[in-house]
């Protein structure tokens, strides 16, 4: 009889967990979508800020004399290049294969650093040539929109590392594939800014 009360209760225990789990996930989801909405607010602030301000060049060099618009462009191709194995990595995902999530969210990696690289070498170019973030109104706004996006960029990147040694230690546990979504949204919400920023500050900047 005891037996039988002991495994009654485990049965139930499972059966209480199994149901909690989509709650879980739907708790999840609905979480990491507000907190992408508070991350929308921040972009748009710095979007007005430089809006407000991303003519006044304090009589120094304006946009079109600062702003390399092909060394602009391979940065925007390595960014959307590493949205397309991203989704890559979520089809090898949905298969099964561990293998080919871990190889596709590398490649992945690899794109987001050389982003990074390239917007560090802008960055660097532009202190040196005296059109730093002081130099300006113009220019503390430039910094502070592709600063903070670039921040994400590398935050994205650290967790994209540790989800890796993740996979590679627990494999596509139910755990990891709802973080491999979750960075999934956040990655694919990067590249839209980003495509916000190189239309509204590069290419506005430059004509």
């Amino acid at each position: 009889m005891s037996n039988h009360n002991t495994l009654a209760g485990a049965t139930g225990t499972r059966d209480y967990f199994l149901k909690e789990e989509p709650h879980v996930e739907n708790g999840t989801a609905l979480g990491f979508w507000l907190y992408l909405m508070s991350d929308c607010l921040i972009f748009a602030a710095l979007f007005a800020t430089y809006g407000a301000l991303g003519r006044n060049y304090a009589g120094g060099a304006g946009g079109a004399e600062l702003f390399d618009l092909s060394l602009v462009a391979i940065n925007t191709a390595l960014l959307l290049l590493s949205s397309i194995t991203f989704g890559f990595a979520m089809l090898a995902k949905q298969k099964g294969s561990v293998k080919g999530t871990v190889v596709w969210l590398i490649i992945t990696g690899l794109f987001g650093a050389g982003f990074l690289g390239v917007e560090l070498y802008e960055f660097h170019h532009l202190i040196h040539v005296g059109a730093g973030p002081q130099s300006s109104a113009a220019m503390s706004a430039f910094f502070a929109l592709v600063g903070t996006h670039g921040l994400h960029v590398t935050f994205g990147l650290v967790w994209l590392v540790v989800l890796l040694l993740q996979i590679g230690k627990h494999g596509l546990t139910r755990e990891n594939n709802r973080r491999l979504m979750c960075l999934s949204m956040f990655w694919h919400f990067l590249d839209v800014v980003w495509i916000g920023v190189f239309s509204f500050v590069y290419l506005m900047g430059v004509l």
